[in-house]
């Protein structure tokens, strides 16, 4: 029996990740559906936490899309969400990198964006087709690094797997801008606002009922550490059936903190 069969009646919140723990972009990985309706058929409240650059609305519609149920969920909480209210705050035109259906969702929710070059901050949502390759992007990051630019990630993650394939994300252009001398705010997981929402979402719930599931090690599963909360490492997402690295608690200060299981996935 897999540990995530027989789970402590104490953990009344579960976080979810959704990419490479609920799919892998394209398909409903098997036995996902089964697993969220369980946790909330035992009580659990199921939060789905994605560092998605987009709003929960438009995750919602992905998801329905991809064929998951409604009822396998109590809400949703995106880094998207974060960004966008931060941005808002800003009261200023701002540049943009990222897909045109990512332009248009933040041009929804009132996001003003600059189409030519007068602006200091900027929101990087990920890659596009064009140009999938954070490295496609120096030319343009040496320029608004050299002009000071404030970019906000609004998705951490650096990459995702997408039906099988490495895709690059937002957080691959950041830590190269980064590295160029640029200033990144970053929102979603491993930072605080984004698990703050999320029990909020929750009711609030205390650190020690809360387990978080997901397969990042950067993201996921350090953004829980930091929180307090016990997490279960799914091992066969984006890092492919790789075991929990030994140093992982030494390497980020984390004391003598572990997961809870590690899993091939919660199926």
């Amino acid at each position: 029996m897999s540990p995530i069969d027989a789970l402590d009646p104490k953990y009344r919140l579960i976080l979810c990740d959704v990419w490479g723990v609920v799919h892998d972009g394209v398909t409903l990985y098997p036995g996902a559906t089964a697993r969220l309706r369980s946790w909330r058929d035992e009580g659990r409240c199921v939060i789905l936490i994605t560092n998605a650059p987009r709003t929960a609305d438009a995750v919602s519609q992905q998801l329905a899309r991809i064929g998951l149920a409604r009822e396998c969920w109590d809400g949703i909480a995106t880094s998207g969400e974060a960004g966008i209210e931060a941005l808002n705050a800003l009261g200023r035109p701002v540049g943009f990198i990222g897909t045109r259906g990512d332009w248009a969702i933040l041009e929804r929710r009132g996001v003003e964006l600059a189409t030519g070059e007068r602006f200091t901050d900027l929101a990087c949502t990920g890659v596009t087709e064009d140009r999938p390759n954070a490295e496609d992007y120096r030319s343009d990051l040496e320029r608004l690094a050299d002009r000071e630019v404030h970019m906000h990630c609004l998705n951490p993650d650096r990459i995702v797997m997408r039906g099988g394939h490495i895709e690059a994300c937002a957080g691959a252009i950041a830590d190269l801008y980064e590295g160029l001398g640029g200033r990144v705010t970053w929102y979603g997981k491993p930072h605080e606002k984004i698990y703050r929402h999320a029990l909020h979402l929750a009711g609030d719930p205390p650190a020690d009922e809360v387990l978080a599931v997901g397969d990042g090690l950067q993201t996921d599963i350090l953004g829980a550490a930091r929180m307090g909360f016990d997490a279960i490492f799914v091992s066969g997402g984006i890092h492919a059936g790789e075991p929990f690295p030994d140093d992982f608690a030494e390497r980020y200060g984390l004391g003598d903190w572990r997961p809870v299981a590690v899993v091939e996935g919660i199926d």
